[in-house]
């Protein structure tokens, strides 16, 4: 399932934004404003690595597969191609499932700085894979939202 979401840090150039998506301290604030029971926050240069464990806020078909709870894993790797924008390889996983994200995610523009995820959702379980595909890609652009919305208010 495809993944493409677009947010937009008015007035935020991308070295401001950039240091504040790779700053421990601000993803940790994030993990706690989403409600994770417990999560662990790791930045090294460009990547940043999310372990966060999470309540299930899903159907209750899905939480036959994972439980009251799933611990998620996120990478990203971010680089500077050059030209003033930066991009990131992201994946997203749900530990001791067949689920992940892989993607990309971009910083991008002059004054505002638009913000780019897109990525591909796959779950490998036969019959019932498309259906938590969907509740997989709707948990992604929740956290995506709720982090962006905390970034604005901190910029």
């Amino acid at each position: 399932m495809k993944l493409s979401e677009t947010f937009t840090y008015s007035g935020a150039d991308i070295d401001a934004v950039y240091g504040l998506i790779t700053d421990q301290a601000f993803r940790s604030e994030a993990c706690e404003d989403q409600g994770a029971i417990e999560y662990e926050v790791t930045v090294d240069g460009g990547t940043v690595t999310i372990v966060r464990t999470m309540p299930a806020e899903v159907p209750d078909f899905v939480k036959k597969l994972t439980g009251s709870t799933v611990k998620v894993k996120q990478t990203e790797n971010w680089r500077d191609p050059g030209d003033g924008t930066r991009v990131a390889d992201v994946k997203v996983s749900i530990i001791g499932q067949p689920a992940e994200m892989l993607g990309t995610a971009t910083l991008t523009g002059k004054g505002d700085t638009v913000f780019t995820v897109e990525g591909n959702v796959k779950v490998s379980i036969p019959i019932i894979g498309k259906k938590f595909e969907g509740e997989f890609h709707k948990q992604i652009v929740r956290s995506l939202k709720n982090e962006v919305e905390l970034g604005l208010a901190k910029l």
